[in-house]
């Protein structure tokens, strides 16, 4: 069984400009989910392998003991771009630079470090369990409900409910259970990337529910809040 672990870091960022080699608790934000990569691959005999537009996060990856040679090209480095076309290229690139056919792959989002190695394992082996399954992904529970408190605009223009219950729900903890994607981690089957899929979303998808603090960093803010948990020691588990 072979697999693929992919490190996807592109080089611009325009809600924490350069976060994926900003220094974090002193060491770059890259550098957490490159040791955690190595965790994994030594256990699977995995390969790593760094998707990056960027010499400067090339650079810095090479100090963590992480060298590539490919660069993403530039049409798949743009804020439009498919995360799935990304890793496809970066596969593709692999598998021909190798002459492995990989099994799996797993990707692990360099903003989203609050992971752990038995967090992996416990997700890889539940779709090792299901042969049909196209995927899973890491999520946690949701903060909101779209069947009782998120609302959107209907066809009339008035304001409802987002998903309709069939009968009414009073309280939230009565509500259907719904999950976030809280993007840390994704596990693909080869297949995956053969059916013509655009998104992680599909009709066969698994889930892992992490079960601690799990969150990835899209703002300012999300990065000072990471920072204070790792300096004050706040996480009751070590990534």
């Amino acid at each position: 069984m072979k697999i693929l672990i992919t490190l996807c870091a592109r080089g611009g960022s325009k809600g924490i400009p350069g976060k994926n080699i900003r220094p974090l608790n002193g060491k770059p934000l890259i550098a957490y989910s490159i040791e955690t990569a190595k965790k994994f691959a030594e256990k699977y005999d995995a390969t790593i392998a760094l998707s990056t537009d960027s010499l400067e996060i090339i650079a810095v990856c090479e100090n963590y003991g992480l060298s590539t040679e490919y660069i993403r090209p530039e049409i798949l480095a743009s804020d439009t771009a498919g995360k799935i076309d990304a890793l496809k290229d970066v596969l593709e690139y692999q598998e021909n630079k190798t002459g492995i056919k990989f099994d799996y792959l797993l990707d692990l989002d360099v903003t989203a470090p609050l992971r752990t190695l038995q967090d992996l394992e416990e997700a890889f082996d539940i779709i090792l369990k299901d042969a049909d399954a196209n995927n899973l992904y890491s999520v946690s529970p949701g903060h909101k409900n779209p069947y009782f408190n998120m609302v959107e605009q209907k066809a009339d223009g008035y304001y409802a409910v987002s998903k309709t219950p069939i009968t009414p729900i009073k309280s939230r903890q009565t509500a259907p259970k719904v999950y976030e994607l809280n993007a840390s981690f994704y596990f693909y089957r080869r297949s995956f990337f053969e059916k013509g899929y655009v998104t992680t979303l599909t009709d066969k998808s698994l889930i892992y529910e992490v079960n601690h603090t799990c969150f990835d960093l899209d703002e300012e803010l999300d990065f000072e809040f990471l920072s204070f948990l790792l300096k004050e020691n706040k996480l009751d588990f070590k990534i």
